[in-house]
């Protein structure tokens, strides 16, 4: 007999249109196909949907792959600060600019999800200092409904939202809707809230900013011992963590700063902590026996892999725990390809994903096609077309000669031969070696 989840926050598709190189509605899915390629481990099933853990995409550098993701975080981030602005300010949103008929046009977002086995879609269009429109709709069964439809001449709100009601002139032309719900503690709003809220997105890039939640949760006896215990299969050449976490002192800024900014760190950092990571290393005598331990500052002393495997660690085992989706931009940036597969494959592992989290990344690691054991269906490629647009396919879409790709063919082999696209041209580099060297 088939178990089936519930209670749970799912990701079933997210879409993004005329937003940076993203021209026309590009769509990634975590709907499972019927292909039967890794469903006892990539695959898990609610009662309405079979879904997938995650997804992977591929491109070229400047193919957009950071743009698709970049959009998703936009979108979270205008649901979650929404009612914060002001209404003069700007919503940051910049659409494909290489056409003049997209140029001047609103951008286009849309989630489809899951909450409590019922399926939502919502999205929006907007441009840098108005929401366009504005939609919610919901799915108890296979039949959607609308729950409110914005346009430029006003609200809709339906019956079954009442809690809509009556709030339509207190949302400002640069402030969504669903935000304002919330605000009036409407029931459905703060439950999507709360998806977007586990709907996490990071950089693999810049990730210093992310150590907080990984401090936080070795903190936490329940969740320091999985983490360390992370950190030791991945033997990462220290054997313990040492945490020290006291008030700022303003004797420790730099004495040569402007006194205007002294002052303003100083009351800014009043009242905050100064969280310090240090690595425990064994140390040896002459004769290699053990004569101690000696401790490393984490920051100046261990690898960046080491640094950005610490600080994404957290949201990692967050999302694990809690459940939700993570994206991750460059997630293979520093790391060793066996650390980046040892992320990945957490996700695909019943023992640390109990709640079915989901993981959508962007990696140039040709080696998780290969060892990633992923499904044709969880292999996304991204490419620039002539017109500087760019455009997402998976490979359980791809055609060759008319054919799907079957699923024992090397797909590292034939991504790294151009047989999919969405790799680099780099031409004939030994003569623009050859140029650069007569010159």
């Amino acid at each position: 007999m088939r178990k089936f989840l519930k209670n749970k926050l799912m990701l079933l598709e997210f879409s993004v249109g005329n937003y940076l190189s993203l021209k026309t509605k590009t769509t990634i899915s975590l709907l499972a196909t019927p292909i039967k390629e890794h469903i006892y481990s990539n695959i898990f099933s609610t009662e309405r949907y079979d879904l997938l853990k995650g997804a992977v995409i591929y491109g070229a550098n400047s193919s957009g792959k950071s743009n698709f993701i970049k959009a998703m975080s936009t979108m979270r981030r205008l649901v979650l600060q929404s009612f914060e602005q002001s209404s003069a300010d700007e919503l940051n949103i910049i659409p494909f600019l290489l056409n003049t008929e997209t140029e001047k046009a609103p951008s286009y977002f849309e989630t489809v999800f899951l909450i409590d086995n019922i399926r939502y879609r919502y999205g929006f269009e907007a441009d840098d200092k108005h929401i366009h429109s504005e939609w919610l709709f919901e799915a108890s069964k296979q039949a959607e409904k609308a729950l409110f439809i914005r346009e430029k001449d006003g609200i809709e709100v339906m019956k079954a939202f009442p809690e809509g009601k009556d709030l339509e002139e207190r949302t400002r032309d640069n402030a969504l809707f669903l935000a304002v719900v919330d605000q009036f503690n409407g029931t459905i709003a703060k439950k999507i809230m709360k998806w977007f809220n586990n709907f996490i997105t990071i950089s693999g890039l810049s990730h210093e900013g992310y150590k907080g939640v990984t401090f936080a949760m070795l903190e936490d006896k329940g969740t320091q011992k999985i983490l360390l215990n992370f950190y030791k299969k991945l033997d990462l050449g220290f054997d313990d963590l040492a945490i020290s976490k006291k008030p700022f002192d303003p004797k420790e800024l730099p004495n040569d700063m402007p006194e205007g900014l002294l002052k303003q760190l100083v009351t800014d950092l009043e009242g905050a902590f100064k969280i310090d990571i240090k690595t425990i290393h064994k140390k040896y005598n002459g004769k290699d026996k053990i004569a101690g331990n000696v401790k490393f500052d984490m920051r100046s002393q261990e690898s960046s892999g080491t640094n950005k495997l610490f600080n994404i660690s957290g949201p990692v085992f967050e999302v694990l725990n809690d459940g939700g989706a993570l994206v991750i931009d460059e997630l293979d940036a520093s790391l060793h390809p066996l650390l980046t597969l040892a992320i990945t494959k957490l996700f695909n592992s019943k023992e640390f994903n109990r709640n079915n989290a989901q993981l959508i990344f962007a990696t140039h690691d040709t080696n998780l096609l290969n060892y990633g054991n992923y499904r044709r269906d969880q292999i996304y490629f991204i490419e620039k077309n002539k017109y500087g647009a760019s455009e997402m396919y998976s490979l359980v879409e791809y055609k060759e000669e008319g054919k799907t790709i079957r699923k024992d063919r090397s797909f590292e082999k034939d991504y790294i031969e151009g047989r999919y696209g969405a790799i680099p041209f780099i031409g004939n580099i030994s003569n623009a070696i050859a140029e650069w060297q007569e010159k």
